[in-house]
C-alpha cells in the first residue's frame, strides 16, 4: 500500500512538472533558441536549468520552508527587474546574432557555455518568485504530503521530460533549415524575448 502510494505521489509530481513547463514562455523561446544557436546540449542544458529553479521553489513550498519562501518574496521585485533586464540582454544578442562563417565556428558555438546556459536558466527562472505561490496552492490541493521529496523529484523529471522533447524535436527540424533561415528564427525568438522582456519590466 505504502509503494502504491508514493508511487502514485511521484507520478503526480512527474505530471505536474511537465505541465507546468509546457506552456512556451520566456524560458521556452530561450531554451528553443539556444538549440538553434548553440545545438541540442545547450537547449536541453538551459531547460535543466530551468526545471532545477522549479524544483527548487517546489521543494520549498512543499517543506512549507517559510524563511526561504519569504526571502523570495521580499525580494520579487528586484529579481523580477533583474531578470527583464537579463531577458533584454539576451533577447539583443540574439537579434545581432550573426552566422558562422566556418564550420569550425559552428561547431566551437554548440560546445561552448553549456554550463553557462543551465546556470543562467536557472537564475532567469528564480526571477519569478511568485512560483512558489503557485506551488502552495498546488500542492495545498494534493493534501498532506508525506513525501515531499519524491513529489519534488517527479515534478523535477517531468519537467526534464518536457525539456527534452521540445529540444528534440527543434534540433531535428533545425537540422532541416538552411543556415540563413536558421539565422532568421534566431533573431525572430530574440524579438519575443525582448518583447517578454518589456511585459516584465513594465507590468
Amino acid at each position: 500500500m505504502i509503494q502504491i502510494f508514493l508511487s502514485s505521489l511521484f507520478v503526480r509530481g512527474f505530471v505536474l512538472g511537465f505541465s507546468i513547463a509546457a506552456p512556451v514562455g520566456p524560458i521556452g523561446i530561450l531554451c528553443i533558441q539556444r538549440t538553434l544557436s548553440g545545438g541540442f546540449s545547450s537547449g536541453l542544458a538551459s531547460g535543466l536549468g530551468a526545471a532545477t529553479a522549479d524544483s527548487l521553489y517546489g521543494l520549498a513550498a512543499a517543506l512549507g520552508l517559510s524563511a526561504l519562501s519569504s526571502f523570495f518574496l521580499n525580494w520579487a521585485v528586484p529579481l523580477r527587474t533583474g531578470g527583464g533586464f537579463f531577458l533584454l540582454f539576451l533577447g539583443a544578442r540574439a537579434i545581432l546574432s550573426r552566422p558562422a562563417h566556418t564550420a569550425a565556428q559552428s561547431i566551437s558555438s554548440r560546445t561552448e557555455g553549456i554550463f553557462a546556459s543551465s546556470v543562467s536558466a536557472f537564475f532567469l527562472t528564480l526571477s519569478n518568485p511568485m512560483t512558489i505561490l503557485s506551488f502552495s496552492a498546488i500542492f495545498t490541493s494534493l493534501g498532506p504530503v508525506f513525501s515531499p521529496v519524491l513529489l519534488v523529484a517527479g515534478v523535477f523529471l517531468g519537467s526534464a521530460a518536457w525539456w527534452l522533447t521540445l529540444c528534440g524535436i527543434v534540433w531535428k527540424l533545425g537540422a532541416m533549415l538552411s543556415p540563413a533561415a536558421m539565422l532568421w528564427i534566431r533573431r525572430g525568438s530574440g524579438v519575443i524575448l525582448v518583447l517578454f522582456a518589456v511585459s516584465v519590466l513594465f507590468a
